[in-house]
């Protein structure tokens, strides 16, 4: 984007397209309120009150109406980009959406790209990189639980916990310049003040990323795959387990031919994979071959695997090859159909996915070997390129603090402490090239 699309007039639909109540078109710059007027049945508004009407083309014979809208204006810099801001709320069948985004375009709007509009509250100062990356996570949570967590993160946890950290940093910088600078008037700080102030420092930014294994799981979720020969009901189980008849159940050997993955909440998301049967012979087509190798690869990558055998005919040959690749998984050894069989004697899991026996204990025993977080206790959620800035500026400040406890020169020392306020301030994006900011609000929506 170049320096003059910066500053247009941008306009996107902020709703997901299909049929639905209310559609939402927004537009954004100092063109806006020209924008609306050139298309809407009136002219005055007043900041943050909404304005019924309708939308329309003007024609020779007068006004041609298009839908009957409501109009939510936001007057700079009281708005979500910090410029003028227009909302249209109009019915929310596609096509009407779409024509009103192109009347839009026709009177002085370019298309938002993805995220323009929060990166242009980025850039309005409305909210600090970490409360932008917020904005995304917010859209794309997968469960409920990281939903609370990436609210925190929008109302200002993280930046205002950057801002304490940071503050601790410069005080220190700033007392050893002032001593560099001006000897005759300033004393240098001692070392067991710098010693003790980086200390505490780094014991902060620690305290936040002790949580960054837990935010990676939340964020990213979990896969479980579901893997076995054809027809021990591996099908039937990921059914069951969704609630919904997602993938084919027949009696045909086989029918499974490629991946199926739905996602769970189970507190964190749960890619749950049905997998084709495992099998070999000539009766095995080139499709059926192409989908045993998907699932050899899912059983591969999967966090954990669930083992699935038919319990009426016990372990076959064919199941102990699938239980060799798996076995070095996490996994649960399963034994479907149990109400067709009273032994019981087998180490596994007995389910029956007809009667919902023992179905309750797998979904606890998921829970328990790839979601054992605990959301509440996650004060702090980070991502990758958070987690990077706050290790680089925690490298710099034990380069800062052993250089303390030698007591070497000052002037040296405040070179790794201004390493490290460098690298909170890229956190926070008081520093951060274009490169970063493009790659952060590509993961955006358009519309947001």
């Amino acid at each position: 984007m170049n320096i003059t699309q910066e500053f247009d007039t941008i306009a996107a639909i902020s709703t997901p397209l299909g049929m639905g109540g209310v559609g939402v078109i927004r537009i954004s710059g100092d063109k806006a309120f020209d924008v609306i007027k050139k298309i809407y049945s009136k002219q005055n508004f007043t900041h943050n009150m909404i304005s019924h009407g309708w939308i329309g083309v003007n024609k020779e014979h007068g006004f041609q109406k298009v839908d009957e809208v409501l109009v939510l204006p936001f007057f700079a810099p009281h708005s979500y980009t910090g410029e003028d801001v227009v909302e249209i709320h109009c019915h929310g069948g596609i096509n009407i959406v779409k024509k009103i985004l192109s009347l839009c375009l026709e009177a002085g709007c370019r298309p938002a790209e993805k995220g323009e509009f929060t990166k242009r509250a980025f850039l309005n100062k409305k909210m600090d990189l970490s409360q932008a990356e917020a904005v995304a996570d917010l859209i794309h949570s997968k469960t409920q639980d990281f939903v609370s967590v990436s609210a925190k993160n929008l109302s200002g946890v993280l930046a205002n916990k950057i801002r304490e950290i940071r503050k601790s940093i410069m005080d220190v910088l700033s007392r050893i310049v002032a001593g560099i600078d001006f000897p005759e008037d300033v004393a240098e700080p001692e070392y067991s003040y710098i010693i003790e102030e980086l200390n505490k420092s780094i014991s902060e930014i620690d305290s936040i990323l002790k949580s960054a294994s837990t935010s990676n799981v939340m964020r990213q979720g979990v896969s479980v795959a579901i893997v076995g020969r054809p027809n021990v009901g591996k099908s039937s189980l990921f059914n069951t387990l969704l609630n919904l008849d997602r993938a084919i159940v027949t009696d045909i050997a086989g029918t499974t031919r490629d991946v199926l993955r739905e996602t769970l909440d189970f507190g964190i998301p749960v890619t749950l994979i049905d997998t084709a049967g495992i099998r070999e012979g000539d009766s095995v087509s080139k499709v059926e071959e192409i989908g045993i190798e998907y699932s050899k690869q899912s059983l591969d990558e999967a966090d954990l695997v669930l083992f699935l055998y038919d319990a009426s005919q016990g372990i076959t040959p064919e199941d102990e090859t699938i239980w060799e690749l798996a076995k070095t998984k996490n996994n649960v050894r399963i034994a479907n159909k149990c109400d067709l069989v009273s032994d019981r004697t087998s180490d596994a899991y007995y389910i029956s996915t007809k009667t919902k026996e023992g179905i309750d204990e797998i979904r606890d025993l998921i829970k328990s070997k790839v979601c054992d977080v605990n959301p509440d206790s996650l004060e702090f959620a980070t991502n990758t390129r958070q987690q990077e800035c706050l290790r680089q500026a925690k490298n710099s400040l034990k380069i800062a603090l052993e250089a303390a406890q030698m007591e070497e020169l000052q002037d040296l020392i405040s070179i790794d402490i201004k390493s490290a306020l460098m690298a909170l301030d890229e956190l926070t994006g008081e520093v951060v090239t274009d490169e970063v900011l493009n790659n952060i609000f590509d993961n955006f929506c358009i519309g947001k």
